[in-house]
Order: C-alpha cells, then structure tokens, then sequence
C-alpha cells in the first residue's frame, strides 16, 4: 500500500546528501499552517529547509498539540517569532462544529459528537483567539514576535490577516 512511497524515497536518497543543518530553526520562525496539500509553507515564504518549524493542523489553529510544540519551539529550538498562516478556501472556516460532525458522521458512520474540530466561522476572529491563547501561556515568553497572514491558494499572495503582535 505504500510501495509508491517507498520507491520514492529510494530515488530520493541517491541525491540526498546531509546538509548539516542544525535543529534550531535557523530563521528563528515557527509557522502554523493548515493541513491543506496546496500549501508548501518553506516555498510560501521563501524558506528552505532548517529555516523554520512548521506545524500543520486543519484550520491552523493554536490546539493543545501545537501550543505543545511551540512551547518546545521557543525554549529550546530558537524560535522567536511564530506566524500563523491561514488559507482561502479553508474547509475549516465558514462553517460550524455542528455542520462538520454531522459531515464526519455521515462520512464515517460513526458519531462524531464530542470531537473538538476548531472551525472558525471567521478567519481573522480565530486568528486573534488563537494568539491571545499563545500569548496567555506563561511557558511562551512575551518576547515571541506573532503575526497572523492568509495564503490565496489561487495567486500565491500572502498577506497580513491582521496586525502583527
């Protein structure tokens, strides 16, 4: 079932050679991004490889689990600036929690009732919650540069979802 992946990565060692980059991140970046396969966060920003820690869940959002990871992030990794990057066209925005349970259990056909999904009805409102969570956990220093942005999946352009904190 995963043999395309396999031969894949046999292509891809015969020119893969150790770069020798660290495991901090070397721009001093974190980003959270969506799990949306149109988003490559490194080609986005202009990045490459060792520049930055990337998260990715469904809607970008500041979970337990990402909030985890940067907390590791910016004690220990170099990160001090977390830029959260938001999409056009998310399946996570415009719609409620209720909406997409009843979408996952029709999928399913098991119950989705319970399930945290994050959606956001509004993106830039998510967004602000998102950062004042990050910035009300003690383990992230007030030092840490936030700024929240939105990738048009259709002309490549990012720009600012609102002011940058």
């Amino acid at each position: 079932m995963f043999d395309d992946l396999l031969d894949a990565n046999r292509r891809y060692r015969t020119e893969f050679a150790d770069s020798g980059v660290s495991g901090r991140a070397a721009k001093g970046l974190a980003v959270v991004t969506c799990i949306d396969s149109r988003i490559e966060p490194l080609a986005v920003l202009g990045l490459r490889v060792g520049d930055a820690k990337i998260i990715r869940n469904a809607g970008a959002r500041i979970t337990d689990d990402a909030l985890r990871s940067l907390v590791i992030a910016v004690n220990l990794l170099g990160v001090n600036r977390v830029a959260l990057l938001h999409h056009t066209e998310c399946a996570m925005a415009g719609v409620s929690e209720d909406d997409l349970r009843e979408r996952i259990a029709a999928a399913s056909g098991a119950d989705a009732t319970g399930l945290e999904l994050f959606t956001m009805v509004d993106q830039k409102a998510a967004a602000a919650s998102d950062i004042e969570r990050l910035r009300a956990c003690p383990l992230v220093p007030p030092t840490v540069e936030v700024g929240a942005f939105i990738f048009d999946v259709h002309t490549g352009d990012v720009s600012p979802l609102m002011p940058n904190t």
